[in-house]
C-alpha cells in the first residue's frame, strides 16, 4: 500500500516525490502516506464545479481522518489504509491533517482572501501543517515547531506564487492586493522566515521533511527581484537547478 501512495505522489506532486526520493530509503515509507493524503485533500476542491459538493469532499476527508485516529478502519483506499496506523500511533497527526482540509475550503470558492492575515493563516495551515507533520513523523522534537513552520511558510509561499497564474486561469483571485510592492514584500518576508529557520537547530533526522522546499528561497528571490514574474509564470527554476538543490541536500544533510 505504501508503494501505491508513492505512485500517487509521483504522478500528482512530482516536486515532493523527488524530495522524498532524495531522503534516506529507511524514512521514505513514513512520508508517502502523509504526502499522498495531502495530495488527495488538495485535489478535492477542484474535483467538482459546485463549491458545496467540493466542500463535501473535504468534509469526507475530515471525517475519515477523525475516524482513522479513533481506531476505525476505512479499507479499500491505499491512502487511508496507510494512514490508519500512523494516526493511531501518533495523536498529534490527525488534527494537523484535518486542519489542512479545513483550510482548503478556501479553494472551493472564488472569493479572495479577506486580508493578509487570512492568507498567512492559509499558508501556515496547509504548508505549515504538512511539513510539521512530516517533521514530527521523522522524529523532530516539539521545540522545533517554530523554525519548521517558518521554513514551511516560505516554502508554501513560493509554491503558491508559482501556482498563481493557474489559479487565475481557474477563476480564482490569488491575492487581495496584487500590487508589485505588496508581492515583493511577501517574497521578502518568505525569505526572512526561511533564513530564520536555517539559523535554528533542526535535527538532521527531521530535515528531509523540509527538502520539498529546497528551491523555495531561489523562487522567492526571483519574485522579490521582479514581482512581474509571478503573473508571467516565470518563477520556475530549470530542472537541472532543482535536481542540484536536492542533490546538495542529500549530500550535506542541510535544508
Amino acid at each position: 500500500m505504501t508503494d501505491a501512495c508513492a505512485s500517487l505522489v509521483e504522478e500528482g506532486d512530482p516536486d515532493r516525490f523527488a524530495a522524498t526520493m532524495a531522503a534516506p530509503a529507511a524514512v521514505r515509507w513514513k512520508l508517502w502516506p502523509l504526502y499522498a493524503a495531502n495530495l488527495e485533500i488538495a485535489r478535492a476542491p477542484w474535483a467538482a464545479s459546485e463549491p458545496m459538493v467540493a466542500e463535501m469532499r473535504l468534509q469526507w476527508w475530515i471525517d475519515t481522518i477523525t475516524d482513522l485516529a479513533a481506531g476505525f478502519d476505512r479499507p479499500g483506499h491505499p491512502v487511508t489504509e496507510c494512514l490508519a496506523p500512523m494516526l493511531q500511533g501518533d495523536p498529534t497527526l490527525a488534527p494537523l491533517l484535518a486542519e489542512i482540509a479545513e483550510a482548503r475550503r478556501w479553494d472551493c470558492w472564488r472569493d479572495p482572501f479577506e486580508d493578509r492575515e487570512a492568507f498567512e493563516a492559509y499558508l501556515d495551515q496547509t504548508s505549515g501543517n504538512l511539513i510539521w507533520a512530516a517533521a514530527l513523523t521523522l522524529g523532530a522534537p516539539s521545540s522545533c515547531e517554530g523554525p519548521v513552520r517558518d521554513f514551511a511558510w516560505g516554502a508554501g509561499l513560493a509554491a503558491y506564487l508559482r501556482a498563481a497564474p493557474e489559479l487565475e486561469a481557474r477563476g480564482r483571485f490569488p491575492f487581495a492586493d496584487g500590487r508589485p510592492e505588496t508581492l515583493r514584500a511577501l517574497a521578502t518576508e518568505g525569505r526572512a522566515r526561511i533564513a530564520r529557520a536555517k539559523a535554528a537547530a533542526i535535527p538532521r533526522i527531521a530535515r528531509p521533511a523540509l527538502w520539498s522546499g529546497a528551491t523555495a528561497d531561489a523562487v522567492l528571490k526571483r519574485a522579490e527581484h521582479d514581482p512581474c514574474r509571478i503573473a508571467d509564470g516565470r518563477l520556475n527554476l530549470s530542472p537541472l537547478a532543482r535536481k542540484w538543490a536536492l542533490l546538495n541536500r542529500a549530500m550535506t544533510g542541510r535544508f
